[in-house]
């Protein structure tokens, strides 16, 4: 498993959840990621809880975490700017750096839903591009992962914060790699 398979995994485990199958994969791929490269995580809440549930109880669980609660909003320019002019030029400057480096963001997203950013960083991953992308993370990512992790932190007992944890950690050690972040 490379970082562009766990950036992939991690991505599809933020989508609203359409299959179990699927999500049992990704999680599977993302943990055996985070267990080979010396990560620890708490991502195991998160696989528990999916072992546990059923797939409706997943999609409603998964409302009540992300759609309903604005604190956890998977959103990352929400979390840096709230809804004021400061956000649009965070999701232009985002867009941007997705048309330079030939990236089709999921149409039935925003740009800035920590998803969809992941699944740009296995696109860069793919390419080789690791400069990119460290710079990316560095600037557009991991100040908005840390907001909304310092937003939600102390109130949210949710498995489904273990992943935005999992994101946070996962970016951090990519970017030790190259000591940049």
């Amino acid at each position: 498993m490379s970082v562009q398979q766990s950036y992939h995994a991690l991505s599809r485990l933020f989508e609203y959840p359409q299959e179990r199958e699927e999500l049992l994969t990704s999680y599977d791929a993302l943990s055996s990621y985070l267990r080979r490269s010396g990560i620890d995580s708490r991502t195991h809440l998160f696989g528990e809880m999916l072992s546990e549930s059923s797939l409706a109880e997943l999609q409603e669980d998964y409302v009540a975490r992300f759609d309903f609660n604005p604190a956890a909003a998977p959103y990352l320019g929400h979390h840096l700017y709230g809804d004021n002019q400061k956000k649009g030029g965070y999701m232009i400057q985002v867009k941007q750096e997705y048309g330079r480096h030939d990236f089709e963001a999921s149409a039935e997203e925003l740009p800035d839903h920590l998803g969809v950013v992941l699944a740009f960083l296995a696109h860069l991953a793919s390419r080789g591009e690791d400069a990119v992308r460290r710079e990316f993370i560095e600037k557009l990512v991991l100040p908005g992962i840390n907001k909304l992790l310092g937003s939600s932190v102390e109130r949210d007992a949710s498995p489904w914060l273990t992943l935005v944890e999992a994101a946070e950690l996962l970016c951090s050690a990519d970017c030790r790699e190259e000591a940049t972040c």
